[in-house]
């Protein structure tokens, strides 16, 4: 039997080097329709070269109602993840999760819950229950009892999805070089836009505008 010799190793390492995606840094700035910084915009990029890359683990998170607002407002979870809803507030509340946006006419085959919180009561525990997502998408939040209550929780199966901070700035780490699309969802839009096609290189930052106009929130 003949072996390969160190020197032919070494030659198939050097020829294979070019086929493995090096991990880049990707910083998007999401804007409004009014060209402004665009905060609690959830940022999704999707490498359309290689292998799917593996679903983030799914985590616990703990949606908490309190002054009649959900907190967070906005959060981004793996698909499988278990929530738990916790009233803070001395008022009674209704949790209500379904598809975001138009999805949300055809509610009726897409998944969603109901749940009911009683309100706090003094030197007791608040009132909690809990579910698990199960599809990937987005979910509008809200509560019968108390209409201007909204909250938005993205389900996703991306491990490069990120909600904008502040100042609109979403930096995903690790992602690989190479052709890609990125999605911007909101929970103020009805209807997601087309996907931005970019070139991930080492370091790459990109702004990307959107129809979006937030709503007034509750102070």
């Amino acid at each position: 039997m003949n072996l390969p010799t160190p020197s032919s190793w070494l030659i198939a390492a050097v020829t294979l080097l070019p086929l493995v995606a090096q991990a880049a840094t990707v910083q998007v700035t999401v804007l409004g329709r009014d060209g402004k910084p665009l905060p609690d915009a959830v940022v999704v990029i999707e490498p359309t070269t290689g292998a799917r890359p593996a679903a983030p683990a799914p985590v616990s998170a703990v949606i908490n109602q309190q002054k009649m607002q959900f907190v967070p407002g906005t959060s981004v979870l793996p698909v499988g993840s278990k929530v738990t809803f916790t009233n803070l507030d001395t008022r009674e509340h209704h949790v209500r999760g379904m598809p975001a946006g138009l999805a949300s006419l055809n509610a009726g085959t897409q998944p969603g819950f109901e749940l009911r919180l009683s309100g706090k009561v003094e030197g007791q525990a608040p009132a909690s229950a809990e579910t698990t997502l199960t599809q990937a998408g987005a979910m509008q939040l809200g509560c019968h009892l108390h209409g201007s209550m909204r909250g938005f929780i993205f389900v996703t199966d991306s491990p490069w999805t990120l909600v904008t901070d502040a100042n609109g700035v979403a930096t995903l780490q690790g992602v690989p070089e190479g052709a890609a699309k990125v999605r911007v969802v909101h929970a103020d839009q009805l209807l997601e836009g087309a996907p931005t096609t970019i070139n991930i290189t080492p370091v790459t930052a990109l702004s990307l505008p959107t129809q979006v106009q937030p709503r007034r929130r509750r102070p």
